[in-house]
Parts: C-alpha cells; sequence; structure tokens
C-alpha cells in the first residue's frame, strides 16, 4: 500500500476549516431561536454543545463535530478528531456516555485501511474517555473528513456555560496555543519531529478535567479554545458575560519554537479571519501576539474564568487529578469599551 499523506488531500486542517466566524454569526443570527423551556443552552451564546433538560436535576449534553485531516497519520487523526469532539462535553462540566462517527472521504483515492485505522484512532480515544463508537455515518467526499456526534449527561447545577463569568474572576487556560501554525508547518513538512510530539501530545489530549470542574461552583464559565482562536473565544466570554477581559500576553503559554514557525509564513488562512472577525473588539495586541492569539486551535485547552477567593481550591483540584501544568493569563473586569484589553 503506497504511504498516504492524508493532509495533502485538506485544503484547511483541524478546527482551521470552520466557517468565518463573522459569516457564520450572520447565518445563524435570530435564526434558530427556541421556545422550548427545556433547551437550557441553545445556539443563542454560540457554546459548546445544547444542554437539554430531561427532568428537574438531570440534562442531556449534545454536540457535534469533524474535521479535514490535519496530521498524516491515520491512526493519530482519528485520536486527535475524536478527543475534539469529547472535549465539548468537558467544556459543559459534562461526563460523556456515546458517541456515533461522522465519516466522509474520496474512497476512489484512499484505500478502506486507513479508513478503518482513522476509526481505530476515534475508538481508542473514546475508549479512554470510558464510551465506545456505537454507530454513524458516512458519506464519499472530495475531501476527507472525520468527527464524532457525542451525547453527554450532567446535573442542572454543574452545567458551565461559556457566558457567565463574573467581574473579578481570574482567567485560566489549560493548554499552550499553536497547533493551528504547527499544522501549516506539517503541511510543509518542515516541522521537526519532536515538535510533532508535542503538537500530537497537546491535539489528543482529552479535557476531561471540565468533568470534575463542573462540580465546582467556584468555576463561574468555561468554554474550549478551538478555530476561532483565544481572541474569538475570549470575545465570546467576555461580551456574553458583559465583561471586558485583561489579558497579560505575556503569560499565555505557546507551543516551543513557534514563532521560528511563524516567521517561515506557517500562517493558517484562518487566522486572518479570526482577526476580522474580532479586530475592533480588542485594544492593545502587540505584532507578535497575532498570529498565536488568532490562530486556530484544533482540541484546544479549557478557558476557565474562577472567582478568586478560590483559586488555591482550584488549582489543587487540577493538581490533584493529574494535571500539573494551568496557565493564569488575566481576569475579568466591569464592560469597558473594547471586549479584550492587552497589558
Amino acid at each position: 500500500m503506497d504511504k498516504i499523506r492524508l493532509t495533502q488531500f485538506s485544503t484547511s486542517s483541524g478546527c482551521g476549516c470552520k466557517i468565518a466566524p463573522a459569516v457564520l454569526h450572520g447565518i445563524l443570527n435570530n435564526q434558530f431561536q427556541t421556545n422550548n423551556a427545556n433547551v437550557l443552552v441553545g445556539i443563542d451564546s454560540f457554546d459548546d454543545a445544547t444542554v437539554i433538560a430531561i427532568n428537574e436535576t438531570d440534562c442531556i449534553v449534545s454536540t457535534t463535530d469533524f474535521f479535514t485531516p490535519l496530521v498524516n497519520d491515520a491512526f493519530e487523526f482519528g485520536c486527535i478528531a475524536a478527543a475534539n469532539a469529547i472535549s465539548d462535553v468537558y467544556a459543559m462540566g459534562g461526563k460523556p456516555i456515546s458517541a456515533i462517527s461522522v465519516l466522509g472521504f474520496p474512497v476512489d483515492k484512499i484505500q478502506p485501511e486507513i479508513i478503518k485505522e482513522i476509526m481505530a484512532g476515534g475508538q481508542s480515544k473514546c475508549i479512554e474517555a470510558g464510551i465506545t463508537i456505537s454507530g454513524g455515518h458516512s458519506i464519499t467526499a472530495p475531501e476527507p473528513f472525520f468527527g464524532l456526534c457525542v451525547t453527554g449527561i450532567i446535573k442542572k447545577e454543574n452545567i458551565k456555560r461559556n457566558n457567565t463569568a463574573q467581574a473579578g474572576d481570574k482567567i485560566y487556560l489549560t493548554k499552550p496555543l499553536g497547533t493551528g501554525v504547527f499544522s501549516a508547518a506539517l503541511k510543509r513538512d518542515i516541522l521537526e519531529e519532536s515538535h510533532y510530539k508535542i503538537f500530537f501530545n497537546n491535539a489528543s489530549k482529552l479535557n476531561s478535567i471540565g468533568e470534575i470542574l463542573g462540580t465546582k461552583p467556584f468555576v463561574h464559565a468555561m468554554t474550549d479554545v478551538t478555530g476561532f482562536g483565544l481572541l474569538g473565544h475570549l470575545v465570546e466570554m467576555s461580551e456574553g458575560s458583559t465583561l471586558s477581559a485583561e489579558i497579560t500576553a505575556a503569560k499565555v503559554p505557546l507551543l516551543p519554537n513557534l514563532q521560528a514557525y511563524i516567521e517561515k509564513s506557517c500562517i493558517p488562512a484562518s487566522v486572518y479571519r479570526n482577526w476580522n472577525a474580532c479586530e475592533k473588539k480588542i485594544h492593545g495586541l502587540l505584532p507578535e501576539s497575532f498570529v498565536p492569539f488568532n490562530d486556530p486551535q484544533t482540541n484546544g485547552g479549557l478557558l476557565i474564568a474562577v472567582d478568586p477567593a478560590f483559586e488555591e481550591e482550584f488549582v489543587n483540584t487540577l493538581h490533584t487529578n493529574g494535571m500539573l501544568q494551568v496557565y493564569e493569563i488575566g481576569v475579568m473586569k466591569e464592560q469597558n469599551e473594547f471586549s479584550v484589553y492587552f497589558v
């Protein structure tokens, strides 16, 4: 079987293949409003998943996510795509319970054995999350894509939204930025092997700590950083909460050697689309932060707003559950002219 480079079939990669945020918001604006009182989290806040109450105390979390290849290894692509979809449930504070696959491939160009490897990678990550792929749907398509529809459960009082931060909350990020740039470098075949390993581990790591943080009242808001970049998701959190975020750029973590790849023009096109959607809402962004902070992340870290009075308990919770690194990057302030300020 000839060696296949999966990225050669994708115009854009990973969460970078999302529709531009400005276009998406225009499509969805006021189009899918619901009067169903059981829909506790819907499309209005552009949150990570929908949450539907099934009784007085329990809810279902439902989400779907899929994208084109951002790595060449079939198994590892499956791992990343599955982790990315499952993490949307964790970002709501929920527990995943089932998954079904969404799959499209140019079957005349890619052998069935490769598709089986992608599915195996996805299944392995599901098993890590305590679930399995139990069904799905597949089509022929000019560009390959893979992902999951994931269902989760959550107690009503544990729901974490992206628009419920409070003034004074400290803002944390759980993963470094740069997967979009690294994916672009991989597509050009200039990503060093040591950096690829870091990239894969970052993009395939489940954000399972979100399920535990869902039980903590001092976590006021939570979302994951994906295709719209750090700035896009910060804007959603601050605007939705009627606040402004003050960010210390030097505290935002980046993947190693990121600037060197940026200098080699490994810049996803969606970096500029992301900036076009939020530039009028940002103040003080330095030129060296432009690409990293707009870079589309695939299965990026959790962005978390935490009551500062419980900072020690928050950090201890993460450490106790095996997350030894978390990054404090800013604070939520009373609403001002801009949604995000850099200091």
